[in-house]
């Protein structure tokens, strides 16, 4: 209450002096504590070093951030109603994937970075693309698999047929859930579509035109709220993903206002507070890839020396404060 009431006297003068006004207001009085949660069988040192690099920004910034696992079991419903565990916390980054922790959240009432509709969108690779479909973003022709609930049953000709017809060879057969580049395949004849899709058809996944331009290599932008922090190129010698973790390089790559402009209109698409875009350079620009929730900025942040933790830091604090 007295952040309010003063802030109409304080922000012009903290301005001058180059101070905003979250920054003083969480030093200075507010005293915010928030917690990432983390998965509970997936913290490898990779993954820990987002929650670790965030408490320490957060800490830097005055307000105070625990990392919880998920095996706290946060959220129960009991009696009717949701009973929480986090009710000492002042807000929640999600850390993970897990949409029932991620709906109890927000059903509780907790400001979450990032939300529900974000993380489930971006989770599930299909919903992605139908999510940005008609909203003047370029992406790939994709075409979703057909899902198969019969162990029994076995690939369909005519489906085979339709994917061939479509979209020729290469292509590309991705599974809706994964990351880091798993579950992604390129198809270079009929023999190994039909294998691939024997080995996904219990799965959710998609059928997508393979961008040949962009093979072994794909562009990065980190968005935080309004605001694109930079890009990396990633690049294989020996794979058509590019991923770090598969070995990939990465070198720093300066980001345009056109660029920048699509990432910020994806990002706010999907509602996301932060993002990672991953974009291929096709014949006629940049068409999307995917987008991560999650997005990992160990790499980006040594191959760019943007300082993400901090950017998302600030842009949570200064969110909250907004929110007064």
């Amino acid at each position: 209450m007295y952040c309010k009431q003063v802030a109409h006297i304080l922000v012009p003068a903290l301005a001058y002096f180059r101070i905003s006004w979250y920054t003083f207001c969480v030093c200075g009085r507010c005293g915010m504590k928030g917690v990432v949660l983390v998965n509970a069988y997936y913290q490898t040192d990779e993954i820990m070093y987002q929650p670790r690099r965030l408490k320490e920004e957060f800490a830097a910034l005055g307000a105070e951030l625990d990392i919880l696992s998920a095996e706290a079991f946060p959220f129960c419903v009991e009696g009717g109603g949701l009973r929480s565990a986090l009710t000492e916390y002042d807000f929640l980054i999600f850390w993970d994937k897990d949409k029932y922790l991620l709906a109890a959240a927000e059903a509780a009432g907790m400001p979450v970075f990032n939300g529900y509709r974000g993380v489930t969108v971006c989770d599930d690779k299909m919903l992605t693309f139908l999510a940005l479909a008609d909203r003047g973003i370029p992406m790939p022709k994709t075409l979703p698999g057909l899902l198969c609930y019969r162990p029994e049953k076995h690939v369909l000709s005519a489906a085979a047929d339709r994917v061939e017809a479509e979209f020729g060879y290469p292509l590309i057969v991705k599974e809706s859930y994964g990351s880091l580049g798993r579950g992604e395949y390129l198809v270079r004849d009929r023999a190994e579509l039909l294998s691939v899709m024997e080995e996904v058809r219990l799965k959710p996944h998609l059928f997508q035109e393979f961008i040949a331009e962009s093979a072994g290599r794909d562009l990065r932008v980190i968005v935080v709220g309004e605001r694109v922090l930079g890009g990396m190129v990633r690049r294989s010698a020996g794979d058509f993903r590019s991923n770090l973790a598969r070995g990939g390089s990465a070198e720093a790559f300066p980001v345009d206002e056109k660029t920048a402009a699509l990432a910020v209109r994806i990002a706010h698409i999907l509602d996301l507070d932060y993002c990672g875009i991953d974009f291929l350079f096709g014949k006629e620009g940049l068409t999307v890839c995917e987008v991560n929730s999650n997005a990992f900025f160990l790499g980006f942040e040594k191959t760019t020396g943007v300082n993400v933790a901090k950017c998302y830091a600030e842009h949570v604090l200064r969110k909250l404060s907004a929110r007064g």
